[in-house]
């Protein structure tokens, strides 16, 4: 595994960057917008692609890397399905896979620094985000923090993983790199608690200042969904109604660029054809399914995902290998739900 441990020094952040093989897809957590530029340096040195750009909540003391990352390289953005940001790629849930090629990370849901805070989890690591740190925890007086539930999380979950886990979180202001469940259980003193109260009465009187970017990050950490207003401007987009009367028709091919985990958790559209994201250039191509289907049928494809991000990006790729009658769901699967669009399992 290609793994590197990347440092934002004025935010003291930690990002990862992981992927299974050089040449292969690569995923990175916890990205700074500070730091794109040396990220992508870093992908092509290894001559990596980079798929999937994750946050593992809602950062207030940094601005996220995940939209410049998306737009510089048609990568997936991953948060938790709590997010209160506009619009991600994908949302997770507790008990979910992350994957790319390769890899598959386990999704452990830990609220309590906020309320959309995560862990991803490999056999012999897990990154932590603000949840557990080194000899520390994530502090709990944001208005959508909950000590309770941050003990919860740790005790009830990330605790419960073997000692030997390696334990890589978001943050280290004492430059500490890494460590394991086992010495944080040993040595981090505000694990060193009997019960629940104990722990909410040390986290409730902490009296920590706000951290100096936040009143500038969180608003705009919240706003970092690809702009689909110049899809739709270019006549690209179907709104969910529009969707719904093309749905069914002989000459419309609707295409899911879901993951097949999404599909099995959300429901699919009736007769779509599930094309996942990663794979949408090849079948696009000339000589691709897709290229083919258009060119001997002449059917209109029509793309849609969870949330359009995805398939806002895949429209203009397919408009780019000429397939100009090409369009996608504005909203994705979720506009479709609450245009009340039925759904199999």
């Amino acid at each position: 595994m290609i793994f590197r441990q990347l440092f934002d020094s004025v935010s003291s952040t930690y990002s990862y960057l992981l992927a299974s093989r050089q040449g292969g897809e690569a995923l990175i957590i916890d990205p700074v917008l500070d730091k794109v530029d040396r990220y992508l340096r870093l992908v092509r040195e290894l001559d990596l692609r980079l798929v999937k750009a994750v946050d593992t909540h809602l950062h207030a003391d940094h601005i996220t890397g995940l939209g410049p990352l998306r737009d510089k390289t048609q990568c997936i953005t991953v948060m938790g399905e709590q997010t209160k940001a506009d619009v991600v790629s994908m949302r997770l849930a507790n008990g979910d896979r992350l994957t790319i090629e390769g890899l598959a990370l386990d999704v452990v849901y830990t609220p309590g620094h906020t309320d959309d805070s995560y862990s991803f989890v490999l056999p012999d690591r897990a990154f932590t985000g603000d949840t557990l740190l080194i000899r520390g925890t994530g502090r709990t007086d944001f208005p959508n923090g909950d000590a309770r539930h941050q003990y919860e999380s740790i005790f009830g979950r990330l605790l419960k993983l073997p000692d030997s886990t390696l334990v890589y979180p978001a943050h280290d202001y004492k430059g500490d790199t890494v460590s394991t469940i086992g010495e944080e259980k040993a040595f981090n003193p505000r694990l060193q608690v009997r019960s629940v109260e104990e722990y909410v009465e040390i986290m409730n009187n902490l009296k920590l200042a706000n951290p100096k970017m936040m009143d500038f990050a969180v608003p705009a950490n919240m706003k970092v969904g690809l702009q689909q207003d110049e899809i739709a401007r270019r006549g690209w987009a179907a709104n969910a109604n529009e969707a719904l009367a093309l749905a069914g028709r002989p000459d419309v091919a609707l295409i899911d660029l879901r993951e097949r985990s999404e599909c099995e958790r959300q429901g699919i559209i009736a007769g779509a054809l599930h094309v996942p994201y990663p794979r949408l250039q090849e079948n696009i191509a000339p000589g691709g399914v897709l290229h083919e289907l258009v060119r001997s049928t002449g059917k209109r494809l029509v793309l849609y995902c969870a949330f359009g991000e995805r398939s806002a990006m895949a429209v203009q790729a397919a408009q780019d290998e000429g397939l100009t009658s090409a369009c996608h769901i504005e909203g994705g699967i979720d506009a479709w739900k609450r245009a009340n669009g039925p759904l199999v399992r």
